[in-house]
């Protein structure tokens, strides 16, 4: 990590020239916003949240993930085809997302059209800049969230993107398949056939708990991996029939096994490491440090409500905790994460998704977070580097966030 004390971080038309000790003299007419003392950061990228989930966020969290499923977060995200509560949900959660450290997300909504498309209204007040998926699941799910059929997933799908597509400037869908276990073999063949006519994003789950890989073996037998399930689709980082590139997320792989780690490198599908979530739904410990050696594309996600908050600042902190539990308990010779890593994970890493996002380099686009660390008093001398530790560990995020840019934009 690099860090300048007093110095200057350039935008011009919303895009970042880089930071500098001194200000350039071609720089020089340009107006300045003087934010003394304070830390500026590039703005934090959540890879995987679900925005209906946000309503119980904190609660069930002594629950296993197929049984969370059933009981928690089905039982709410039922509730939205009730557009009244969807608002009074959504608004809610648009409005936290706003005031946290994330300029960038990636979220899930519901299998609901007018839902999804209030959530991306929401968003797009936010200042944000988002990906919002209107859920597919055909198979496996209460009656009262199981779409009619994979053609009755794929119209209402269709209907949305047509709806959505040219509407927003900082809000575009992204095709969900929820996961596997949820989505029909024709679902499936068929979502592969939107991607290609729209050349949408693909966001879904992969590897997350060993139980639910067992059910992927049941309903799929012919396929080798779970991840060759969404391969065998083109929804895993490749079209096989055109050659072209179908950016893809997958959230967690936490038990992904050596073929399917292999698949997302070559296919340069993106792993939302998600650690929170994975602790309180008893999945595991995803193996980030292997990940990161074998060249994947990581970033962080919160996975509201698996993970119990928003906060990317929790999600870098949990991520160096358990690569340590993992390096102490599983795997002596997978040194831990550091901090400047985690902290690269919840802003390039991630930020890769959206373009040239999650840093100052010359060129990218310009989101900054000002930290007013003056909240959090310390009495001894501190380089710029252990003031941001500290100002993450600490959670600055609830209390200190004192201004917000995204695409060089002050939101506040």
């Amino acid at each position: 990590m690099i860090a300048f004390e007093k110095g200057y971080a350039v935008c011009i038309d919303g895009k970042s020239r880089g930071v500098f000790e001194t200000l350039p003299q071609k720089y020089s007419d340009l107006p300045v916003i003087d934010f003394g003392d304070r830390l500026i950061i590039p703005g934090l990228v959540d890879l995987h949240i679900h925005a209906p989930q946000y309503a119980f966020r904190g609660t069930g969290m002594d629950l296993e993930l197929m049984d969370w499923l059933n009981q928690q977060a089905f039982p709410e995200e039922a509730k939205y085809a009730d557009l009244t509560y969807a608002k009074k949900a959504y608004s809610i959660f648009a409005e936290q997302m706003k005031k946290s450290a994330t300029t960038r997300v990636c979220m899930f909504g519901t299998q609901h059209r007018p839902a999804t498309e209030l959530l991306m209204e929401l968003m797009e007040e936010t200042g944000l800049v988002s990906f919002v998926g209107k859920v597919n699941m055909d198979r496996e799910a209460p009656d009262n969230l199981r779409e009619e059929s994979a053609e009755a997933s794929v119209q209402a799908t269709i209907a949305w993107i047509e709806s959505v597509s040219q509407k927003f400037q900082r809000t575009k869908p992204i095709l969900t398949p929820r996961f596997i276990p949820s989505c029909t073999d024709e679902l499936m063949q068929k979502l592969r056939e939107i991607q290609m006519t729209y050349e949408l994003p693909v966001q879904s789950h992969l590897s997350e708990n060993q139980g639910e890989i067992a059910f992927v073996r049941e309903l799929r037998p012919r396929n080798k991996f779970y991840g060759d399930a969404y391969e065998e689709h083109d929804l895993f980082g490749r079209n096989k029939e055109n050659h072209k590139e179908v950016k893809t997320i997958m959230a967690h792989c936490v038990w992904s096994e050596e073929e399917e780690v292999e698949l997302m490198r070559q296919n340069g599908v993106f792993v939302a490491h998600c650690p929170a979530s994975n602790m309180n739904l008893s999945s595991g410990i995803a193996p980030i440090r292997s990940y990161l050696d074998k060249g994947l594309r990581v970033g962080l996600g919160s996975d509201v409500a698996g993970g119990h908050c928003e906060s990317i600042f929790r999600a870098i902190t949990d991520t160096v905790q358990v690569s340590k539990m993992y390096w102490r308990l599983v795997d002596s010779s997978a040194s831990p994460i550091t901090f400047p890593e985690a902290f690269y994970l919840a802003t390039k890493g991630g930020g890769a998704f959206f373009g040239k996002v999650g840093s100052f380099e010359e060129g990218y686009d310009f989101d900054a977070i000002v930290l007013e660390d003056a909240v959090l008093p310390y009495p001894q001398e501190l380089s710029v580097l252990q003031r941001l530790e500290r100002a993450v560990y600490l959670s600055l995020d609830l209390n200190g966030i004192y201004a917000k840019f995204v695409e060089g934009r002050q939101l506040f």
